[in-house]
């Protein structure tokens, strides 16, 4: 397959996680809030999701480089710290907006925004281990970015947004992913010897951002072990779907 050909694919497939972001405002068509349980389900199914992808990402660059690997994950840890940083120490608290929260509305775009970077980057860096990884990668973003745009959707609909507003906003969010993708994809596909610190910063953003935010969140609106369970059996089930593809 062509350069270009690559190229197109590594777009399309970034952007199709992206679109799946939309599909977090779907469930608003039947009712007009999730209950917390529901938010928490969804929160454990990505994390165990991208948990197991991170694994993948790791396996793979440590056939090429461990150090290079590690510090790799270390740069991911790093840059999801220094944007956090960036945006300040106030978190949106998506339940308690009310009235004048339209500048929280944007805080939490924003947030989700800044998060669709390294996304982006691990979709693109994907495709230099081969097919199978990217398909992989590409699906647990897919699915981790439907509780993202539930999240991004309950706040706007507490201020009164449509159904089909809220899914344009919560693909707004998720816009950066196809934009960086192709010019991750394009980097480690010249130079080569930095795959694998693409592929372990990748991982090291993921499981950074299963650990501080997808599960803390999951933890504190259902129960432990209801999470735990929900959590091991996805990481398990994306794992077996690696080795079989």
């Amino acid at each position: 397959m062509s350069i270009d050909a690559d190229v197109v694919r590594v777009f399309l497939y970034a952007l199709a996680t992206a679109i799946s972001t939309g599909l977090g405002a779907l469930p608003f068509l039947a009712v007009r809030d999730l209950s917390p349980r529901a938010m928490a389900t969804a929160n454990a199914i990505a994390a165990g999701l991208m948990l197991g992808a991170s694994i993948g990402l790791l396996a793979e660059g440590e056939q090429r480089s461990a150090g290079a690997t590690f510090v790799g994950a270390l740069l991911g840890v790093a840059f999801v710290l220094l944007t956090q940083r960036l945006m300040g120490d106030r978190e949106p608290e998506f339940g308690a907006l009310r009235g004048a929260g339209a500048r929280r509305v944007l805080l939490v775009l924003v947030v989700m925004t800044v998060h669709s970077f390294a996304e982006g980057v691990a979709v693109g860096v994907s495709f230099g281990g081969g097919a199978a990884l990217a398909t992989a990668i590409t699906i647990a973003i897919a699915v981790h970015n439907i509780p993202e745009g539930l999240a991004i959707s309950a706040v706007l609909r507490a201020q009164g947004a449509s159904v089909p507003a809220c899914a344009a906003w919560s693909v707004f969010s998720s816009l950066p992913q196809p934009l960086m993708a192709v010019p991750a994809y394009l980097f480690v596909h010249r130079f080569a010897s930095v795959l694998p610190y693409g592929l372990g910063f990748a991982a090291g953003a993921m499981v950074f951002l299963v650990l501080e935010e997808l599960l803390p969140e999951a933890y504190a609106h259902a129960r432990a072990t209801h999470i735990a369970v929900i959590t091991g059996l996805t990481t398990t089930a994306m794992l077996l779907f690696q080795q079989i593809l």
